[in-house]
């Protein structure tokens, strides 16, 4: 087991500010490890339910009931099986003096979650459970990091063909098991031809009208499948960074799979040679970098942007927070150089840093607020920028 200590004290220190902590994110990513985590470093009673044993659910058919007696940290694993959970968690959580807390843990984004955001306003923080992180697999793995993504078990597996048959048990659930429950909007197998077809498209700019004409439906219904995929953290949509700048500006969103594992499963990319010699290559390369920013400053996606004029100007990614507006651009070379491009960027966006990640080793100013950073050392280069 790979300790997972900064999201350890993210949650316990959210427990002492909300009387309901949501831990989000993908099923497998270790979201149950982290509870017992949580549950351990606890002082008084830890009372647990999983939604998924059919003896927890008897326990909570009548969940006043079930849940008022109890003091200390509760426990509710895989909530999204029982939304309707959340208006009697409301009224537990404006007791007086709080004699519970609760910790829920789900696989579903909180839009997803129909009640949640409405009966717990104001009480819930949403903690969100990411695969691991450079920092947490170690910069000396992160070709394995890249090749076999950050779901714990298909990192630690033995060998790559365990990683990636472990990676397609995940994938079949996810199709079998989870869409029903979670309120699909499409069949499993049209949703696997879904998935599998928007992996020759990570990276790129959405384009339903192509998508729709190749299932025969709406662009309205493709778009319904992927704001489903983002809603259980299989893809990210990045959305375009838009002002008034006198340019005409792209505003049509890109899509990236959050994990670069189950993107070279789709894709049929089982070893690094499959990967090296692969045409999305690049692109796979460029979606763990802009993973690896987002959760280095646990950007939130209101906070996420990319940028590109029509003109051909562009920048990866724009993360505005506090005041200040940063830059990244990914490359993957050795020896990144600063472009025309980067440079309309800086002035045209405001840029207080411009950073261009590489997969190289060396760290060096390429210009005025703009620096070459390699992946394994960006975690030390944004401390000193990260936005308040």
């Amino acid at each position: 087991m790979i300790p997972r200590r900064s999201h350890l004290l993210d949650v316990r220190r959210r427990l002492r500010s909300y009387p309901v902590v949501g831990i989000l994110g993908p099923r497998q990513v270790g979201k149950t490890t982290l509870a017992t985590q949580v549950a351990d470093a606890m002082r008084g009673p830890v009372h647990r339910f999983d939604l998924e044993d059919s003896r927890d659910l008897d326990r909570l058919s009548d969940p006043m009931a079930a849940l008022e007696p109890l003091r200390g940290l509760v426990i509710l694993d895989e909530v999204q099986r029982r939304p309707e959970l959340f208006p009697t968690l409301r009224v537990l959580a404006d007791r007086p003096r709080t004699p519970a807390r609760f910790l829920v843990l789900g696989s579903a984004a909180p839009g997803l979650l129909h009640q949640s955001s409405e009966s717990l306003a104001g009480r819930i923080a949403y903690p969100e459970l990411g695969g691991l992180d450079l920092a947490e697999a170690g910069a000396q793995n992160l070709e394995t990091l890249w090749l076999r993504g950050g779901f714990p078990r298909a990192f630690l597996a033995r060998s790559d063909a365990e990683s990636v048959e472990w990676r397609r048990g995940l994938i079949r659930s996810y199709l079998e098991r989870d869409l029903s429950s979670l309120g699909s909007p499409a069949a499993p197998e049209t949703m696997r031809r879904f998935w599998t077809m928007l992996a020759h498209l990570h990276g790129q700019l959405w384009n339903a009208s192509e998508l729709s004409r190749s299932f025969g439906v709406s662009d309205k219904t493709v778009r319904g499948y992927l704001d489903f995929l983002a809603s259980t953290y299989m893809v990210r949509i990045l959305p375009p960074w838009f002002e008034s700048l006198g340019k005409r500006q792209v505003k049509s969103p890109k899509v990236y799979f959050r994990d670069a594992g189950l993107l070279h499963v789709l894709s049929g990319i089982h070893t690094r040679a499959d990967l090296l010699d692969h045409p999305r290559c690049g692109a796979s390369w460029e979606g763990l970098a802009l993973e690896e920013v987002l959760c280095r400053l646990r950007a939130t996606p209101e906070e996420a942007y990319f940028w590109r004029t029509h003109n051909g100007a562009e920048l990866d990614l724009l993360v505005v927070r506090g005041g200040k507006r940063l830059g990244f651009e990914f490359k993957r070379t050795t020896s990144p150089g600063l472009t025309t491009s980067m440079r309309v960027a800086l002035a045209d966006l405001r840029l207080s840093r411009l950073f261009v990640v590489h997969a190289g080793s060396e760290r060096y100013a390429l210009g005025e607020r703009t620096e070459a950073v390699p992946l394994s050392e960006l975690a030390r280069a944004l401390r000193s920028a990260r936005p308040a």
